[in-house]
């Protein structure tokens, strides 16, 4: 009896012997979809070093620290939110610029398989030091920017209508100092007939070769979004709030004959990105319905998240995701425009699929069987049988989300407490 231990010992380093642990993490059996490599199937993931080793069929699960059970799951590059409002501070009069209704990202990323986000204009030039110090150094999600053409960033009010705060040398000359995390500039909220605000927000991109997000109209009557299209922006810059309709913003669904204009079309052709910025207000399903329909699909699925559009009928991600998926979107077209469409929208090739040698960042999804009702601001509701339900994330090859415990061991992360100066005194 007393040689049992050493007897354990030795079987457990024979095994390591003959199953030489090389992996950190593999995930069997996960039906993969990997718009870039297309890669649309029943496949392993193995991950090592936070990095994608290998995407195979019947990978020895036995080299693995960790083994994922997605049977049944789907199996996809983390995703990558587009349009965020994420610089949230203690400012009560900063609305999305250091104030308290952005929000802080990590507490709503990894439950809905996001490992990227883009705050889309929160900071400009002048507060960007203070956003990147508060929120993209101190979050686990990867946290980028498109940068406010407003030096003051999207304080509201006044602060977004100031033409002489749109500097764009200085907004180039900070994107240019970030590269890879300012990977854009944002032009929003602007109220008039000028062009101001696009043209200097263009001429910044110019300068630091990133594209420009548009959150276009605020002028009675509306601007002309086939103007804005042709003669404004460059082939890669973003429409954002496609899906949207106010009495100060031009649709793209013409509301009487419910066809596509027919510029929307020759726009996409040219290269201009239709982003879905679902907002608070920005997206309504007579506008998407009708496009989706007709085959015009978002090139890019965001949820223009903030304090507001969480609470109201977007929700999250994942929401807004299954309301495509239940107006007839491929699924395969669902995913791609999570992941890889938007990776190459901020000209961040690196991130959005599962190459070996690419940084693990990965959800899997259970697409969840119910009755579901789905509705936008306006009251308007579809009926779906099926919804996205995140299970797992993998963020830099780390678990950082498991929601049903599919992973073998179960290893949670570690804690990271706010430890108060009372709570060190007494040795907590």
């Amino acid at each position: 009896m007393k040689n049992i231990p050493t007897l354990i010992l030795s079987l457990l380093l024979l095994s390591l012997t003959v199953f030489p642990q090389q992996y950190s993490i593999v995930i069997k059996e996960g039906h993969v979809i990997d718009p870039k490599n297309n890669i649309d199937g029943v496949m392993d993931v193995a991950i090592n070093d936070g990095k994608i080793v290998t995407v195979a069929k019947n990978i020895d699960s036995r080299q693995a620290i960790q083994v994922v059970n997605a049977k049944g799951l789907y199996v996809m590059p983390g995703i990558i939110d587009m349009h965020c409002h994420n610089f949230f501070g203690t400012e009560p009069d900063h609305y999305l610029s250091n104030g308290l209704t952005a929000v802080a990202p990590d507490g709503f990323t990894f439950r809905c398989g996001v490992t990227t986000v883009v705050d889309a204009g929160g900071a400009g030039w002048k507060s960007f030091p203070t956003f990147k110090k508060n929120i993209i150094d101190n979050s686990q999600t990867r946290v980028l920017s498109l940068l406010n053409i407003v030096g003051e960033g999207m304080r509201g009010g006044a602060y977004e209508q100031n033409t002489n705060d749109m500097d764009s040398k200085m907004t180039a000359l900070v994107a240019k100092a970030n590269p890879g995390v300012v990977v854009g500039i944002k032009v929003a909220h602007f109220e008039g007939p000028e062009w101001t605000p696009v043209d200097r927000a263009v001429e910044a991109g110019k300068m630091a070769n990133i594209p420009v997000m548009i959150d276009f109209g605020g002028s009675t009557p509306p601007l002309s979004i086939d103007e804005l299209f042709m003669k404004h922006l460059r082939p890669g810059d973003i429409f954002t709030h496609c899906f949207g309709h106010l009495k100060t913003r031009e649709a793209i669904v013409d509301e009487t004959t419910k066809d596509l204009k027919p510029f929307v079309w020759d726009a996409k052709k040219r290269g201009i990105v239709f982003d879905v910025g679902y907002g608070g207000i920005s997206f309504v399903f007579e506008q998407a319905i009708p496009a989706i329909k007709k085959g015009f699909y978002p090139n890019s699925i965001s949820t223009d998240l903030h304090g507001g559009s969480m609470n109201n009928a977007m929700k999250d991600q994942l929401n807004v995701m299954s309301k495509f998926l239940a107006m007839g979107m491929p699924l395969n077209e669902v995913i791609k425009a999570s992941t890889w469409n938007p990776a190459q929208e901020i000209k961040r090739e690196d991130l959005g699929h599962l190459s070996a040698g690419a940084e693990a960042d990965i959800a899997i999804l259970n697409l969840r069987e119910g009755k579901f009702g789905l509705f936008d601001y306006t009251g308007y509701k579809i009926e779906t049988d099926k919804k996205f339900e995140c299970e797992m994330t993998i963020r830099a090859g780390k678990i950082v989300y498991d929601l049903n415990g599919i992973a073998n061991p179960i290893v949670p992360p570690k804690p990271n407490p706010v430890v108060t100066t009372d709570q060190k005194k007494a040795g907590h």
